[in-house]
């Protein structure tokens, strides 16, 4: 019983030395390099094992091999024995599992690892993380898209792990994070350093439609199109080039946000500051177009001063035209100053005020009574309107086309295009009025055959028309009418039709009036002058001759 219990005692410790000695399959073991051969190296993890590991998992990416014989390494045990009675054991094994123990440390902590890029995958690159293989996306290369990763394969650099799935075995790492960081310390001891109002060197590094980025030496800042000069820029390009160095004002900076403001124009003279002097109101100076608007035209006068020619001010003539139909951008153009607002750095500029009024000068050499010639350009419903000289037009009121007419009949006889006489009856410059009267060509005719003529007279006229409500006569040309109230002294007369065309008749001249040219002329009027003339020579109402008595004698004088 004694040695029965013995041995099952030494079989007991024998194996619970085993246990301990043997190392575990799937575990990290210490071994020692005890050869080197083809392209191998002999380890031995002790319990008279042995395994091999190839040479090229002792080496980094980019790198040689670097193991000896003594050397003493870490190696995962796959497993205890193979078919030759080998160890099956792995360096790359034992690294990785090494770094993942040591990277979930490191993105516990937030802290950075360090790594080399050596290979290029879909969407991104490979790192290895001391054992561990990261996966770098390309958005997280740089700050600014990168072409060409080569000068930073198998550089060794610190990287941010953004997630990690040990089961998984999957690791996204960034480059990017630790430039922003880094970026962000360097600009905010760079941003420390400057203050608004300095004028400092920067070099351009890029420009854009908007401006130009300018670097301050670490620190980029922003100088805008529009501080980059006082004159009108069209594209920063004008103004800089990459890599130029350039002297700028800092104009503001935000402290939370990092962002520089930066100007050019602020180191030179505003030129408003003498606009009032250069350019008092009323001058006339010359000028280049810069830009055309729906309302107007920019002028620039000098370098960073501009003034607006609003489209009321720029033609005399043409009123609802666009700017661009009269003036064209860097036309060079004469204009006059017409206000000056230094507060709101404007200038309200004109055109038309440095050419002589069309209306004012159409005025001087066309007095009202000279005949005219023009083109008709348009027919309303109150009458034409006529091309004049100065690029203006008259109007002939409906009124003022014909004596013998109707205004919508007279209308009816002209077509656009045609040319017609008149003569200028009336200039109103101020509301760029003309008025014409066709009618009035014949104005001299009536004052010819009405001449000596008077409120009073008797004329002979010769009948040329019977109607209803009297006759129509002619003097020396010049139609008038007698109404048939005034055919006749005696109601019974009063008929038109006793009358006949041709008719020789004497009539009494009631008005002349050269406007209408008409003669108001009435036989009865002439009757009761006779009848009176006669009464004051040949009788009175005391003498108790009666009318016909006194006609009488007046007729029979007359006949002797």
């Amino acid at each position: 019983m004694c040695a029965k219990a013995t041995m099952e005692e030494f079989e007991a410790l024998l194996n619970e030395s085993l246990e301990i000695d043997t190392p575990q399959e799937g575990s990290v073991v210490k071994g020692r390099v005890i050869a080197v051969e083809a392209g191998q190296a002999i380890i031995d993890v002790g319990y008279k094992m042995e395994g091999r590991v190839d040479l090229k998992e002792f080496a980094n990416p980019g790198e040689a091999p670097n193991v000896n014989v003594g050397d003493e390494v870490e190696v995962y045990l796959d497993r205890v024995e193979n078919a030759r009675g080998e160890a099956v054991i792995s360096r790359d094994k034992a690294r990785r599992e090494a770094a993942w123990d040591r990277l979930e440390k490191a993105y516990a902590d937030e802290n950075r690892v360090e790594g080399a890029i050596f290979g290029r995958v879909k969407g991104g690159f490979t790192v290895d993380l001391g054992g561990a293989v990261a996966f770098l996306p390309g958005s997280q290369v740089d700050v600014r898209p990168v072409r060409d990763a080569g000068p930073l394969m198998g550089l060794k650099q610190p990287f941010q792990i953004l997630k990690m799935d040990r089961r998984r075995g999957n690791i996204v790492v960034s480059r990017r994070a630790i430039l922003e960081e880094s970026r962000a310390e360097q600009r905010a001891e760079v941003i420390g350093k400057l203050n608004e109002g300095d004028a400092v060197d920067g070099v351009v590094k890029n420009i854009t439609e908007y401006g130009a980025f300018v670097d301050l030496g670490g620190v980029d800042g922003l100088l805008h199109v529009t501080d980059m000069a006082w004159r009108r820029v069209n594209h920063p390009s004008e103004i800089v080039t990459i890599g130029e160095t350039v002297k700028v004002q800092i104009i503001k900076i935000n402290k939370d946000t990092h962002r520089i403001s930066l100007g050019m124009k602020q180191l030179q003279a505003d030129p408003w500051d003498s606009v009032a002097l250069n350019f008092p109101m009323g001058s006339t100076h010359k000028g280049r177009v810069t830009n055309i608007t729906d309302y107007g035209a920019f002028v620039e006068l000098e370098p960073g001063v501009e003034g607006l020619v609003h489209v009321s001010e720029m033609s005399w003539t043409k009123k609802n035209v666009h700017p661009g139909k009269i003036v064209s951008t860097s036309q060079e153009v004469e204009v006059m100053v017409l206000e000056i607002d230094t507060a709101k750095r404007r200038v309200s500029l004109g055109l038309k005020q440095t050419m002589r009024n069309p209306w004012e000068l159409f005025a001087e050499t066309h007095p009202v009574g000279t005949e005219i010639e023009g083109e008709v350009k348009n027919i309303t419903e109150f009458g034409l309107f006529v091309g004049l000289d100065g690029d203006i037009d008259g109007m002939v009121h409906l009124s003022d086309l014909s004596w013998d007419q109707r205004g919508d009949e007279a209308i009816a006889n002209y077509r656009k295009g045609d040319m017609v006489q008149a003569v200028v009856t009336e200039i109103d410059t101020e509301r760029e009025r003309i008025s014409l009267s066709v009618k009035a060509l014949g104005q001299e005719g009536f004052t010819e055959a009405v001449d000596g003529v008077k409120r009073g007279s008797i004329v002979t006229v010769v009948v040329t028309a019977i109607e209803d409500g009297g006759i129509e006569v002619e003097y020396n040309g010049a139609k008038s009418f007698i109404r048939r109230s005034d055919l006749s002294r005696d109601r019974a007369e009063q008929r038109p039709e006793r009358f006949q065309v041709g008719d020789k008749i004497d009539a009494r001249v009631t008005s002349v009036d050269p406007k209408t040219r008409r003669l108001g002329l009435s036989i009865k009027a002439r009757e009761i002058a006779e009848e009176k003339e006669a009464v004051e020579q040949y009788g009175s109402s005391d003498s108790g001759a009666s009318l016909g008595d006194i006609l009488g004698a007046a007729l029979k004088k007359s006949g002797s």
